[in-house]
């Protein structure tokens, strides 16, 4: 890369964070900052309730501007399970549900530390199956075009909710998008199996120290954070998932381990498509919406979901 412009996203990559120390302030200037401006509009708030222990969890739907897809997409945000939420994504869904034509739901599961794994997984895991059981509550006939949606964190939720819903015998979802997720346990440059942790864990948006401080505070049993269900890599099955879209970005420490999950699915039998976009960082979809990096993301999006919308019409 030009060292000019790797010096510039150094730059544009913000200052680091003591994440064990600053989450609650990251948290509140997330959503500081997604009220600026405020959002053009707002829109009901489904509950729904999570399997594990009857939990009320919050469904906000964002319906586009120009609706062009019967699609539901149900989105699981990121933000290292222990940030972000309803509010800080409602700009980020805002543009999914205008670039993509589809309705999203987004899902405001509990976060780390407060609530340590499983609690956010099982949020997740008991909208999708209420959802998947009973699509009429969101206005669809039949649970075939609900799709699973999720970025970093979110899309490690996305890939263990439909590991959940085979292993429990569960109508599963027919299609999922996982953005540059979370597949695997060990980001430590020394030991981990990736390049893209040694090549880009020092640098740009997300470091491996604030990767692992994240994983640690959401799976504090060292031996958990090789669950299959924190880290969907580990899964010694992986057969009957999702056609799945797996969207890395180049500079990302994540883009390896992505891309091994999209690979895997493939092994097992599954359908798996994998896009790497390049000169991006982590966190694409929280980007304006004329950054190239989010044009090129949505494109794929939409071919992603054109090629699901034209297999379920054909005869």
């Amino acid at each position: 890369m030009n060292p000019l412009r790797k010096a510039l996203l150094r730059l544009l990559a913000g200052p680091r964070l003591n994440v064990r120390e600053d989450y609650e302030r990251v948290r509140v200037l997330q959503r500081q900052l997604a009220a600026l401006p405020a959002p053009r509009y707002r829109t009901p708030v489904w509950d729904t309730f999570s399997d594990a222990d009857h939990q009320r969890v919050p469904v906000r739907v964002f319906t586009p501007k120009e609706r062009r897809r019967d699609d539901l997409l149900l989105f699981f945000h990121g933000g290292g399970w222990v940030t972000g939420d309803i509010e800080s994504y409602t700009p980020a869904c805002s543009t999914m549900a205008d670039l993509t034509g589809a309705r999203v739901a987004s899902v405001d599961y509990r976060l780390a530390p407060e609530h340590p794994f499983p609690a956010g997984l099982a949020d997740c895991y008991g909208a999708a199956r209420r959802l998947l059981e009973d699509p009429r509550r969101a206005g669809l006939a039949d649970a075939d075009r609900i799709v699973l949606v999720g970025d970093s964190a979110g899309g490690n939720l996305a890939a263990a909710v439909s590991l959940l819903l085979r292993e429990n015998g569960h109508r599963g979802a027919d299609r999922q998008i996982l953005l540059y997720p979370v597949t695997y346990w060990d980001h430590d440059p020394a030991t981990s199996p990736f390049p893209s942790v040694r090549q880009h864990g020092a640098d740009y948006r997300l470091t491996s120290t604030e990767i692992q401080d994240y994983f640690e505070m959401y799976v504090p049993d060292p031996e958990g954070r090789k669950n299959r269900l924190a880290s969907p890599l580990m899964a010694d099955d992986l057969s009957g998932q999702p056609d799945t879209l797996v969207v890395t970005a180049e500079l990302d420490l994540l883009r390896d381990e992505g891309e091994a999950y999209g690979q895997a699915l493939a092994a097992a039998g599954n359908r798996a498509r994998i896009h790497r976009v390049p000169g991006a960082l982590h966190g694409i979809i929280t980007l304006p919406r004329f950054a190239r990096p989010l044009r090129e993301l949505y494109e794929v999006i939409n071919e992603f979901l054109d090629e699901g919308a034209s297999a379920k019409d054909a005869p």
